[in-house]
């Protein structure tokens, strides 16, 4: 069956989209490709159809657990066997997809990055043949992109380490620096970047100047003009909350929709808005990554969105059956300080790069570290993100390099006499699990194996360890259970000798962050500029993701029909006094005073500008800083303007 005929048996379609058959026949042809077509466009149906042919397994990484579930709906209702492997599926659940996997059931497996941690999957997939890799939102690869994931650069290891002969990258949004760092990753020639058009005729933009006392009667006269099914997007939980209260009490139907829900509530209201039971959705950026809804009417958003990839993407959602859609943002300089605030607070100051130098420098034995992330980054007083981001440009300089990573814990419980699983086993095979079941401490009922006695005394491979219990575990003759993800890095120990090296290291390190928190309030700078345009949104968007093929004028933006954006604070925010900003260091100085920290490197302008705005630190968990009174006390205000302040003072 060729591609074409493919296409009408299992999917229906008479036709290709643009793009897609020149990228399938790429693939099938065993060239790794890079397909970069507008959201909405049938980028998924790219790898669909091409694992139909190939002869093993298509192995998905997808960002979100959302995406997953809708895409494997979409395959199941045409007849093709895909799973996933995610935190929702039980122990059974899971255990069940792994033997169709391994019988050779399954054509799709999608999986989240993270998975690839997980010492047990990675133990799972070397045994399988795999066909071909998908990186699905692969602008997470790149550094410069939007939405970069410090553990998506490991992929391309990970494909090295498992053979896997050919690479799909999928994305929507990539600019042209964006786009060749991907295809370079990867070593996908450039002949083999397939790239359509990305401006949508069907999509009317518009940018409106609304002060924030008019946005809520601004929004309701808004919707009320539109029907059909739509999203409105705000950068706050809270606010979901609340903008969508406020709508209900117009009569418009309504829901808020926010990671801080329970999985069950955000599947039900997910489920009503897909069925139709709900038409409007409140949403923070949590919401639309899975969602494809073809008939979405309007996407308008109530807070800026934090980019202009976030924007091109949500906007994206709308109008997807080709029919007309309206894209309106309700655009202010409010909530600009919440986004920038956002970047500050992940950029690592020096001296918290500098006690990760220090961890890593006492805690290496034999040229190997070991650590557990999240412990790791609070005590560097480190988000997570930017703390993986840091690990991965160690790696990228050598002077660490990821070997793999186990579980801290791996314990098991007999569910059959231990005797009658020995029974089943002769010679060496029954030798090994005894020694292993005599090395395992038992607390009750549970007992721990005990890898360091049973590979120096027995030399026992860990791995051999645990693909045995994973055996049992199978056969339903013990239950396993594994926490505490433990990291190991071999560590170029002769680099961080000299003290002068290492302090070089920071600066450079340092230098980059700085670099990467100025690029992204460029980011955001750009995007207020692209609202404010008198020229062609639509021309400009495109433009902007490397398409110039498209109309100097759309005709139908806001930007076309002259009412061009003057975007201005509502209310200009007004300074707390000098006294008071004095007094509120002053607290958090004598709390810091009180726990054991060196208060001399952490009391940097920086760490006071992060306290007096409000942004959330591991420190600031950790000493209950939150609860002083003078938190947050400038957080209406702009972080540079308030670091400026204290720098002078």
């Amino acid at each position: 069956m060729d591609v074409a005929a493919s296409l009408s048996h299992y999917f229906g379609f008479s036709e290709f989209r643009a793009g897609q058959e020149q990228t399938v026949r790429q693939l099938l042809n065993g060239q790794s490709s890079l397909a970069i077509f507008p959201t909405g466009s049938g980028k998924s149906l790219c790898y669909q159809l091409t694992a139909i042919h190939l002869p093993h397994l298509t192995l998905v990484v997808s960002p979100l657990l959302a995406l997953m579930k809708d895409q494997l709906n979409f395959l199941a209702s045409k007849g093709i066997a895909a799973a996933s492997l995610d935190s929702s599926l039980s122990a059974e659940e899971y255990q069940q997809t792994l033997n169709q996997v391994r019988q050779g059931s399954v054509k799709i497996l999608m999986v989240s990055v993270e998975r690839f941690k997980n010492e047990r999957f990675r133990h799972f997939i070397k045994t399988i043949p795999l066909s071909m890799l998908v990186v699905d939102e692969a602008h997470c690869i790149s550094e410069w992109g939007h939405n970069f994931r410090p553990d998506y650069l490991k992929l391309p290891r990970y494909r090295d380490e498992l053979n896997i002969p050919l690479v799909l990258l999928l994305t929507a949004t990539a600019t042209r620096k964006v786009k060749h760092d991907m295809a370079q990753k990867f070593a996908i020639d450039h002949n083999d970047i397939v790239q359509t058009g990305f401006y949508r005729a069907n999509l009317a933009l518009s940018i409106e100047s609304v002060n924030a006392t008019e946005k809520d009667a601004r929004l309701v006269q808004t919707l009320q003009t539109q029907s059909g099914a739509g999203i409105v997007y705000v950068t706050l939980q809270q606010t979901a909350e609340t903008v969508a209260a406020m709508l209900r009490t117009h009569n418009l139907v309504a829901e808020a929709y926010h990671a801080g829900f329970p999985s069950e509530r955000r599947q039900a209201i997910q489920d009503d808005f897909m069925s139709g039971k709900t038409p409007i959705i409140v949403a923070t950026i949590a919401f639309g990554m899975g969602i494809d809804k073809a008939d979405i009417r309007f996407v308008i958003h109530y807070d800026l969105p934090k980019s202009i990839e976030n924007y091109s993407q949500e906007i994206g959602r709308a109008g997807r059956d080709g029919k007309l859609a309206h894209c309106v943002t309700l655009a202010n300089l409010d909530g600009l300080h919440t986004v920038e605030n956002f970047v500050y607070g992940d950029t690592p100051e020096p001296y918290s790069i500098q006690s990760l130098m220090d961890i890593i420098i006492n805690e290496t034995q034999q040229g190997e570290w070991e650590l557990q992330l999240t412990p790791v980054a609070n005590q560097c007083n480190i988000r997570l993100l930017p703390f993986k981001t840091l690990l991965v440009q160690l790696e990228l300089m050598g002077l660490i390099q990821a070997k793999y990573s186990y579980f801290a814990e791996i314990k098991y419980k007999f569910l059959v006499p231990q005797s009658a699983i020995l029974a089943q086993f002769q010679g060496e095979r029954q030798q090994f699990l005894q020694t292993v079941f005599a090395h395992s401490h038992f607390k009750r009922i549970w007992g721990q194996v005990d890898f360091n006695h049973l590979s120096t005394t027995y030399d026992y491979d860990r791995s051999r360890i645990l693909t045995a219990l994973e055996c049992l575990k199978e056969q339903q003759l013990i239950e396993l259970e594994t926490k505490g993800m433990t990291e190991v890095f071999q560590v170029h120990t002769q680099s961080l000798e000299n003290t002068a090296d290492v302090k070089d290291l920071v600066s450079t390190l340092g230098e980059y962050f700085s670099a990467k928190a100025n690029s992204e309030i460029a980011r955001i700078a750009t995007l207020m500029r692209f609202f404010a345009l008198d020229r062609c949104l639509n021309a400009n968007l495109a433009r902007y993701f490397d398409d110039n093929t498209v109309p100097e004028r759309c005709g139908h933006c806001s930007a076309c029909a002259g009412r061009y954006a003057h975007l201005v604070r509502s209310t200009p925010p007004e300074w707390p006094s000098d006294t008071q900003i004095k007094t509120a260091l002053e607290e958090f100085e004598s709390q810091l005073a009180g726990q054991q920290v060196d208060t001399q490197a952490l009391l940097t302008n920086t760490l006071k500008c992060r306290f007096l705005v409000g942004l959330a630190q591991p420190l600031f968990q950790r000493y209950k800083i939150k609860q002083l009174s003078g938190y947050g006390l400038c957080g209406a205000l702009g972080y540079q303007a308030v670091f400026d302040k204290i720098s002078v003072s």
